[in-house]
């Protein structure tokens, strides 16, 4: 009888860990982001950040549901053909749930991540990602067109005279530089704004001074551009060549670690950027926690804006799990993509503006606020947080002039 109940107890604990061993089957998270190539520190910083994170997740919180996630970061080199290959392999390896890196390869992945119904968000906001059908692929927040808008609606605010404020566009030639194009022309048109000029550039060229002494020439009080780091510290030089005297403004894509490197001298008290994330003193639980995840994985040394955006990407991702294993018991694609289409003014700790996503909207929000680029790597607000077009703007600070 002994025996028998010893048998009894060993075949429960063999059922048990064939239970656990079965409900403990990792999350898998899968990231195809820029490590090597044009950019690349702006992309080795969103890998720190995601996976700085993730890691905080399953050392703090056990991983989701009781099952730690697997996050596999690779490297598409910002070649978008080489990120849709990737793509497909982890759709075809079954992951859960995707994130990429850049507005091309975005694109490119629609039809594939909505064959295999696998959610992914994407660190670029180019409006362009979300043109319809919108399955299965989300912005972390707002689009190229709120960053446009609120650029201008502050220009706007802060422009002195009776005649209305003259705007220049210096962009890249590429879908990425033009995503500024439509939205400026459109919400100048309607408010008094005078768009005196757009130039266009290929993401190569290495001197843009003839570029900028047009919109000079045609009267450009302020300039505002599209383009990554490396080409704002042209864009800062050719101003300097040219003297062109006032603000810059850009998106938030336009700082990243080794911009301070090379803007010594440059940036001065002239840069300008829409940004709808937290900054360093905001008194907020988010801030907090991109502070502790810092000190304790020491990847990166101080605060920075793409490895706060890692960390969002990573929230979003561990809380759409953590959602569909609240509702639908099991976490899966399926369920995760269920699960996200249920946000609705969901709090990041302040990391971001709260997300809310349905059915036909992925865009996750439309507020921002516009923040002085310094050259310590400092930002200092010059808004609140507003949506454009609401008249919810409130200056704090104008530009030196």
């Amino acid at each position: 009888m002994k025996k028998l109940f010893v048998f009894a107890l060993i075949v429960g604990f063999l059922c048990m860990g064939l239970t656990v061993s079965s409900s403990a089957q990792p999350v898998r998270f899968g990231a195809v982001i820029n490590l090597t190539g044009p950019a690349s520190t702006w992309g080795q910083y969103h890998a720190k950040g995601i996976t700085d994170y993730v890691r905080h997740v399953n050392e703090v919180k056990g991983g989701v549901g009781g099952r730690k996630i697997d996050m596999t970061v690779v490297d598409h080199a910002f070649k978008p053909p080489e990120g849709v290959k990737l793509v497909k392999k982890f759709c075809e390896d079954k992951l859960d749930m995707i994130t990429v890196w850049d507005a091309g390869t975005s694109i490119m992945i629609k039809p594939i991540i909505q064959e295999y119904k696998i959610p992914t968000v994407v660190f670029s906001t180019f409006q362009g990602v979300l043109a319809p059908p919108v399955d299965y692929i989300y912005l972390p927040f707002g689009s190229y067109v709120m960053d446009s808008h609120a650029v201008l609606e502050y220009i706007k605010n802060i422009h002195k005279g009776k005649d209305a404020p003259k705007v220049g566009l210096l962009t890249y030639n590429t879908p990425f530089g033009k995503s500024i194009h439509d939205p400026s022309k459109d919400y100048a048109g309607k408010n008094n704004i005078n768009i005196v000029g757009i130039e266009e550039f290929p993401m190569a060229t290495i001197d843009i001074s003839t570029e900028v002494l047009r919109l000079k020439g045609k009267g450009a009080e302020y300039i505002s551009v599209q383009m990554l780091p490396e080409a704002v510290i042209r864009a800062l030089t050719a101003a300097d060549r040219v003297d062109f005297k006032g603000p810059i403004f850009g998106t938030w894509t336009i700082t990243d670690a080794d911009f301070f490197k090379l803007g010594k001298g440059l940036v001065r008290d002239r840069l300008f950027m829409s940004f709808c994330g937290t900054l360093p003193g905001d008194k907020i639980w988010g801030m907090q926690l991109v502070d502790d995840l810092i000190k304790k994985y020491k990847s990166v040394a101080k605060y920075d804006t793409s490895y706060w955006e890692g960390v969002v990407i990573g929230m979003i991702m561990e809380r759409a799990a953590h959602r569909a294993s609240g509702l639908f018991k099991t976490i899966n694609a399926e369920n995760i993509n269920k699960a996200m289409e249920t946000f609705k003014n969901e709090d990041f700790g302040g990391l971001v503006p709260n997300i809310t996503y349905t059915k036909d909207n992925h865009q996750a929000s439309f507020m921002t606020r516009i923040v002085q680029v310094h050259e310590d790597a400092t930002y200092t607000p010059m808004t609140n947080y507003f949506a454009p077009g609401k008249g919810e703007i409130k200056v704090l600070r104008e530009p030196k002039r």
